[in-house]
């Protein structure tokens, strides 16, 4: 399987022949994301920064809602969350999405930007994680602190942090989002050395969570 993150919360996930893309983003973020193939796109909300699917081309399916999904021998499991809340108690709603893939189970957060319940997390039955990308900039989203505790709940085997400032963001968008040495800092370890593709084979999976920094692929 490998892994290929394209900036914010846009990612190409390979395995098996099978291409699946989350949260495809418009130019309106300031970057911009090539055309790609996939068999599956994901949307965690409906957003110019995560619902670019004319970017996109060849996809069986678009998931947008939550529910459970058989797609190509791919099992998906798309649950309804929350974004942070605003100080008036308003939060917009939020799908985290669940692949399992036969020989991993990844995980995609979206903006998720509260942390979910113990009892909302068995209801996912997901058994272990191998893969989860979470979200760690802030904002709208969950800042370090509340990344980490996700963490501690989902217990991966890679942590693969995402939306988060960059370079090549538009203002609004590098304005509202800190850096990921905060979310490194809060989880207790040096910045690793950044690589392009994530490559995995199950046997190469960590014992003890890692975390994994991606260059942008644009």
């Amino acid at each position: 399987m490998d892994i290929t993150w394209y900036g914010l919360s846009c990612f190409k996930i390979r395995e098996r022949g099978t291409t699946i893309i989350c949260d495809p983003y418009d130019r309106s973020v300031g970057l911009t994301l090539p055309k790609l193939r996939a068999d599956l796109v994901t949307c965690s909300h409906d957003r110019p920064g995560h619902n670019a699917t004319k970017r996109v081309s060849g996809a069986v399916k678009v998931l947008t809602e939550p529910g459970e999904y058989e797609i190509q021998n791919v099992f998906i499991t798309g649950s309804a969350t929350l974004h942070r809340r605003q100080e008036d108690g308003r939060a917009e709603r939020n799908i985290v999405f669940f692949f399992d893939l036969g020989n991993f189970t990844i995980g995609h957060l979206g903006d998720l930007g509260e942390v979910p319940t113990q009892s909302e997390v068995d209801e996912l039955n997901l058994g272990e994680v191998d893969v989860l990308m979470v979200p760690v900039g802030g904002g709208t989203t969950m800042d370090p602190t509340r990344a980490v505790e996700v963490i501690g709940i989902l217990e991966p085997k890679i942590v693969i942090p995402m939306h988060y400032q960059q370079a090549g963001l538009s203002g609004a968008w590098a304005q509202g989002l800190e850096p990921v040495d905060k979310f490194l800092k809060e989880f207790g370890i040096s910045a690793p050395e950044p690589i392009d593709v994530l490559k995995l084979t199950k046997s190469a999976l960590p014992e003890e969570t890692e975390v994994v920094l991606l260059n942008p692929a644009v």
